[in-house]
């Protein structure tokens, strides 16, 4: 297998343990990530002798993630397998967490989800993208919006903790309005206990770069995007979420608790807009990579 390139930003100091390769679905138009890599999964065999190698090297590893996407979608006596080994060969564990789809939760009854989280499985990154159909639809994305929320409520039911991410600019031009207004809709029924906003960025070997190249897809200006949070974050409605949006594809650095923070939020895009500082033309500085 290949080494794991993608983690969660909060997963920075965690040990990484790689028992799967690539994305099995692998199909959304607008990531890149594992595009060159064939999905593959090591047997629970195999996943064992990971967790005792690894763990003869970092005996005292307390956050886990497990890789690559969508981890949760192995088979619930598989994930248990691999859970109970992590927990015998590190005794300091304090969490395991792992990339999710809210078909592959969906997967699993509220019982096998409860024992996953007895054997600390913590914290579930989520990709919702958007909140809205037509918005899914259109980057491919195999999912809709109430099946994924529904499998959010069902994790935190189950003690786990939601980490979801809404893709800023999924809607191009065209359907920035709805993407905002249906991704707070579908955010506040979840009421997910993390929530995190990247900007889409059009990836050489992607179909969105190749819509966009040829016209088909509009990318918001830097304008656009900071409005189009302005207008997602107005409409949220949520109880005790952490948000952020401090990836280094945001046009401007947000960390907040909502409630708490939203008015201090709306005022420093408020303010940001106001400025005329940010580019009206075009999208602005790019990441080359999400």
């Amino acid at each position: 297998m290949t080494n794991a390139r993608f983690r969660p930003p909060s997963e920075a100091n965690s040990l990484i343990l790689q028992v799967d390769q690539g994305c099995p679905y692998n199909r959304c138009t607008f990531c890149g990530m594992y595009r060159d890599i064939p999905y593959e999964r090591l047997s629970v065999e195999q996943a064992e002798e990971l967790v005792v190698q690894a763990s003869r090297r970092h005996a005292d590893a307390q956050r886990i993630f497990l890789a690559d996407g969508d981890v949760m979608r192995r088979p619930f006596t598989e994930l248990q397998q691999i859970l109970t080994a992590i927990n015998a060969h590190y005794p300091h564990l304090a969490r395991v967490s792992l990339y999710a789809n809210g078909s592959s939760i969906a997967d699993k009854t509220e019982d096998q989800l409860r024992t996953l989280r007895s054997l600390k499985l913590h914290t579930l990154y989520m990709g919702m993208e958007s909140g809205d159909e037509e918005v899914l639809k259109a980057c491919r994305k195999g999912e809709n919006a109430p099946q994924m929320v529904d499998a959010g409520i069902k994790a935190e039911a189950a003690g786990l903790r939601m980490s979801v991410m809404i893709l800023l600019g999924l809607g191009g031009a065209a359907l920035s309005k709805a993407h905002a207004a249906n991704s707070a809709a579908a955010l506040n029924r979840m009421q997910p206990r993390f929530l995190s906003t990247l900007r889409v960025v059009p990836v050489p070997g992607t179909e969105l770069y190749e819509d966009t190249m040829a016209g088909r897809f509009t990318p918001l200006t830097e304008y656009e995007i900071v409005e189009e949070l302005y207008n997602l974050i107005s409409a949220l409605d949520l109880n005790s979420t952490v948000f952020r949006a401090n990836h280094s594809s945001n046009v401007v650095p947000i960390k907040a608790r909502f409630p708490r923070d939203k008015t201090q939020a709306l005022s420093t895009l408020q303010t940001l807009l106001a400025s005329d500082t940010l580019d009206k033309h075009s999208p602005g500085h790019l990441p080359m990579w999400l």
